[in-house]
């Protein structure tokens, strides 16, 4: 079973309907008993990072995904739920964020002309780094995916799987060991994004 965290952010229900269109088992939920029972877990998001870092904390599940993570369940964010996996995101002040990935949640709109729109909203392209990575087995270069952001991660290289270019690099899909994020969605992503989840729940096959 995957588990879709419940704590007031972000498109749960059309995550929860992907996976149940690849046959997946799904459950939203807050609750850590439930939690302790799935294969993997999935962290949505849709916000503003300061905002939903401060429902994380206050429900504890900020502390239960971290301990989560480190005893090795595959763990997925998703838009904002990946921007969350960072250190730091940089959206109207300064908020800590997981640190479960190194790095800062930045503004595109420093990196891009003062004519090009933001957010970043659409169809691009991965151009992926990291061929063997395991959240990309059913992902070709040149696939595309649905972005929906105006934040960024920056200064992770290092854990960088795929990138989009928007005037510059994007940072599409990180990886560090058993935690994963993509700063699109994958649930509106037609078959691309299905086999992005597919390859996430296999993962967690082997529990």
């Amino acid at each position: 079973m995957i588990a879709v965290v419940d704590y007031g952010v972000g498109n749960l229900f059309s995550v929860v309907r992907s996976l149940r269109a690849i046959g997946e088992d799904a459950a939203v939920t807050g609750d850590r008993e439930e939690l302790d029972r799935a294969d993997g877990i999935i962290l949505p998001g849709v916000g503003a990072f300061g905002e939903a870092a401060e429902k994380l904390r206050a429900t504890g599940l900020d502390e239960y995904l971290k301990k989560a993570a480190a005893g090795g369940r595959p763990l997925l964010g998703i838009c904002l739920g990946m921007q969350l996996l960072f250190d730091e995101g940089l959206e109207f002040g300064s908020h800590r964020g997981l640190g479960l990935i190194s790095g800062r949640v930045v503004p595109m709109r420093d990196r891009v002309p003062a004519d090009v729109k933001i957010p970043h909203i659409g169809w691009n392209a991965l151009e992926i780094r990291k061929k063997d990575s395991a959240l990309m087995k059913y992902t070709s270069e040149g696939d595309c995916v649905y972005f929906v952001h105006s934040y960024y991660a920056a200064d992770c290289d290092e854990n960088t799987v795929a990138v989009a270019d928007y005037h510059f690099p994007v940072t599409a899909v990180v990886a560090r060991d058993n935690v994963f994020g993509c700063q699109f969605h994958p649930e509106k992503s037609g078959g691309v994004g299905l086999g992005i989840l597919r390859a996430f729940c296999e993962m967690g096959g082997v529990r």
